[in-house]
């Protein structure tokens, strides 16, 4: 399933670590303003190699804000200008950020909220399908932003791209075909159920709480947790996809870009992937995180959940909403990338031994632009490299390592149909209303000599064509679904209980099953 985010582990992308004395972390003055310059160069360089209309980039160095310059349009068909302070969609960097919130409001108190909270205690309704009950009383705060649920990977998200709210989205987890308690896979909504539950606690909504918590005080002015406020902005930056995209043609040559319509809207999982922000709103963030979440005197968020966040969990490089790990030359680090297949890449990294962070934000589906710059960057600021000599091409290295990413789902991609298909039963037989516990009601329609498949609050529209016997085939479109991608639907009409299994659908849960609703029910 095409993520959400694109998580890269930014600490795994060398042999390179601390065993081997390579955990140093200082950083010369000197060394960090020439790396910084060097990025008036090195950035429209790599810009023209990938496409990519607009990045902006920010370094902080000791507290301060050392850097924060545009580059490029805000849109491709455009000349205005990117700035510092132009808002881009930050994807799933708004995990980082929105932890950040969560360790603001876990500052002391008698009936202080902590990472061991259970969530059931500040959101009753919420439960997943656990075999033994107790693992729901027992699942925290933590869980849920350490991706530790037992949800599988990106459970949630086919849901919002059919329509779901958040709410809808919440309550339907409790369908999905669970891994066990404690491991690890990357998902978006279980994130977003432990924000929604503070929020909850709070009584207003995540949005409201993010600006009381963290953007308003720390005077982050043109940052959002609300899809609304984003597209108000007129200085924003717009999505760019690249037409004709795929896993063998990515990163050949510089993409002709052009502007997402409809852009990504995010709401449903605001906290794992709906901030929008400007480059220098980031500089302030990562000036807080470095500082223990003090700023200007103030403590805005609690230094031991801060610290809790930022630190690994067992067995992992994951902390609460924080990659964390050494960098490729082994210096420790804390990190997150985004991504929006619709049309956002965004990265940060920060060497907290040397009080020094940098964020890249860029406004095309992801190329590794962001990673890349930031890297380079690093080494540069931290002596790993000589001025103006990178001891690797970054962006050649990230691109291959987001290749994968562009590979088409579905067992059938790629695939020419049968020369000779046995043939379909009457399309009527097919006709009629399906259910699933997870994904709630389908249908599917006649359409002249054609069936359609419906599905969802949004109802998404999928034209099926004819694969061979009781299989037809569809393409899935939306932020899951990298393209070529194809999925399979097989009838099932013979049985006690007609159905069909949709492949797609079956990817992140394995509840891609629709049972038959008889009419009238």
């Amino acid at each position: 399933m095409f993520p959400t985010l694109s998580l890269l582990r930014l600490g795994a992308l060398s042999g390179l670590a601390c065993a081997l004395g390579a955990c140093g972390g200082t950083a010369a003055p000197g060394a960090v303003r020439q790396a910084a310059a060097g990025l008036d160069t090195l950035v429209p360089q790599w810009m023209a190699r990938t496409g990519v209309p607009g990045v902006a980039v920010a370094v902080v160095y000791r507290g301060e804000t050392l850097y924060a310059r545009g580059f490029g349009v805000r849109r491709v068909d455009g000349d205005a200008p990117v700035d510092a302070d132009t808002v881009f969609q930050l994807a799933s960097l708004s995990k980082s950020v929105g932890a950040t919130v969560m360790a603001g409001q876990m500052q002391g108190g008698t009936s202080a909220i902590g990472w061991s909270t259970p969530v059931q205690h500040l959101l009753p309704g919420f439960a997943l399908g656990y075999a033994e009950t107790q693992d729901n009383a027992r699942l925290t705060l933590g869980d849920l932003y350490a991706h530790r649920s037992g949800l599988p990977e990106h459970a949630g998200d086919l849901l919002e791209d059919l329509g779901h709210t958040r709410a809808e989205v919440l309550q339907r987890l409790r369908h999905a075909a669970l891994n066990p308690y404690g491991s690890y896979a990357y998902t978006n909504f279980g994130l977003t159920a432990a924000a929604e539950a503070m929020a909850q606690a709070r009584g207003v909504d995540w949005a409201t709480l993010s600006a009381q918590t963290l953007y308003q005080p720390l005077g982050m002015a043109r940052t959002s947790s609300r899809y609304a406020d984003f597209a108000a902005r007129e200085n924003r930056a717009w999505g760019h996809v690249q037409a004709g995209i795929s896993a063998a043609s990515y990163g050949a040559e510089p993409a002709r870009y052009a502007v997402q319509q409809p852009p990504r809207q995010p709401d449903a999982q605001s906290p794992a992937g709906g901030v929008s922000a400007s480059a220098a709103d980031m500089a302030r963030w990562m000036a807080l995180v470095l500082a223990q979440g003090r700023w200007q005197g103030r403590q805005l968020a609690d230094a031991a959940a801060l610290q809790a966040a930022m630190t690994a969990r067992p067995g992992g490089a994951y902390g609460y909403g924080f990659n964390v790990g050494p960098d490729p030359h082994g210096h420790p680090s804390v990190s997150h990338s985004g991504a929006f297949l619709l049309g956002a890449h965004t990265a940060f990294i920060l060497w907290p031994q040397a009080d020094l962070g940098i964020t890249v934000l860029t406004n095309a589906q992801p190329r590794g632009l962001a990673e890349a710059i930031a890297l380079a960057f690093g080494e540069q600021a931290l002596g790993d490299a000589a001025p103006g000599a990178p001891s690797a091409d970054w962006l050649a290295v990230m691109q291959e390592k987001m290749r994968g990413l562009y590979r088409p789902l579905g067992a059938l991609a790629g695939q020419q149909p049968p020369a000779a298909p046995l043939p379909p039963q009457p399309l009527a037989q097919y006709a009629g209303r399906y259910a699933s516990a997870y994904y709630g009601g389908a249908e599917v329609q006649r359409s002249g000599d054609a069936l359609d498949l419906v599905l969802g609050p949004a109802r998404v529209r999928y034209r099926l064509r004819h694969w061979s016997g009781d299989q037809f085939v569809f393409t899935p479109e939306g932020e899951s679904a990298p393209p070529g991608s194809v999925s399979a639907v097989q009838f099932s009409l013979d049985g006690a209980v007609p159905a069909m299994q949709i492949e797609y659908f079956g990817e992140d849960t394995a509840r891609g099953s629709f049972a038959r609703v008889a009419d009238g029910q």
